[in-house]
């Protein structure tokens, strides 16, 4: 049952809407249910993922359930931030620090669940950075890592375009990334209005714009009424195919700068080692790294509500031009 995800003391909650959120009415629900008796007569268990995508006023609501859980619930905050979280509900929860795995066991863990022969557990492994839920989704949808091979290319290939190339080309990588997104997260958008607000940081280091607000994407009730439910559905899968854009091109950049440093061992995507090899030493290692630090920015911002079209159209002028030969 629980494999099936049909349990009834089995709770989950995940971010949804267009502001990929969790609003007050989805934690009041759980509260509603965990106030009830066990169906199953023993343990109930609540499972809120990415729970630092909980609205302030969802976090404050579910303070009291954290304080004095009834009996036999256990609840579990998932989060890759916690200082996303109030620091009320970060005080009334047990810290378990779960770190990555090595390379080895996840590609031994594919192998021995028969989610792939050992040579492309050994690819996989690589790619997901000890993440072993990460590969087992890649080893399910291979048109998710063709997916993410083309997008590393394009985005190899665009170093030695222009501008106006550029903002053509990046539109359709976010597309594609869709099928990366799909895989890691094949669950549909939920359509709510009861987004978290944030304030979006609008320029970088030195003045340089960065990315404005989405406003339908924050949840702002006239946006959502004039977009309608597709409409705000369409703006978290936006952010969603966005994100999975900036982990592959973050990847990118990393391996650049180490085959640039002489370590092509330790490289992410070992098949593309000649193209990187090819193009690292005629990029500024300097601006590769200024780069990386700039996708981490933009990140955040993204978990912000900057509109993502935007971030990338940035991001991709941003780029790092190779040196010309003299």
């Amino acid at each position: 049952m629980v494999a099936d995800r049909v349990h009834p003391d089995l709770h989950r909650l995940a971010p949804g809407g267009a502001g990929y959120v969790i609003g007050i009415d989805r934690i009041r629900e759980l509260i509603s249910q965990l106030s009830l008796l066990s169906a199953e007569g023993g343990e109930r268990l609540a499972i809120i993922e990415q729970a630092d995508r909980m609205t302030e006023d969802a976090q404050h609501a579910l303070l009291k359930m954290l304080e004095e859980p009834p009996a036999r619930v256990t609840i579990v905050l998932c989060v890759d931030d916690e200082e996303q979280l109030l620091s009320t509900v970060r005080s009334r929860s047990a810290r378990l620090r779960l770190g990555p795995l090595a390379t080895g066991e996840i590609e031994q863990l594919l192998v021995d669940r028969g989610e792939a022969d050992a040579p492309t557990a050994a690819r996989l492994a690589r790619l997901v950075q000890g993440r072993p839920g990460r590969a087992i989704a890649l080893a399910g949808a291979p048109e998710a890592v063709t997916a993410r091979g083309e997008i590393t290319r394009s985005l190899l290939d665009l170093l030695e375009a222009g501008p106006a190339d550029r903002l053509l080309a990046i539109r359709d990588l976010a597309g594609q990334a869709s099928r990366l997104a799909v895989a890691f997260d094949p669950r549909p958008a939920e359509p709510r209005s009861d987004a978290r607000r944030r304030t979006t940081r609008r320029a970088a280091p030195g003045g340089q714009a960065v990315a404005a607000p989405d406003p339908a994407a924050e949840g702002d009730p006239a946006a959502a009424e004039d977009s309608g439910a597709s409409g705000l559905t369409a703006a978290a899968e936006r952010r969603r195919n966005t994100a999975a854009l900036l982990e592959t091109w973050h990847d990118l950049a990393r391996d650049l700068v180490l085959v640039g440093l002489g370590s092509p061992g330790r490289v992410r995507d070992a098949d593309l080692i000649e193209e990187l090899e090819r193009t690292a030493g005629r990029l500024d290692r300097a601006a590769v790294i200024d780069f990386l630090v700039r996708l981490e920015r933009a990140w955040d911002l993204l978990g912000g509500n900057a509109n993502p079209e935007l971030l990338a159209d940035v991001l991709v002028l941003a780029w790092p031009a190779p040196r010309r030969a003299a």
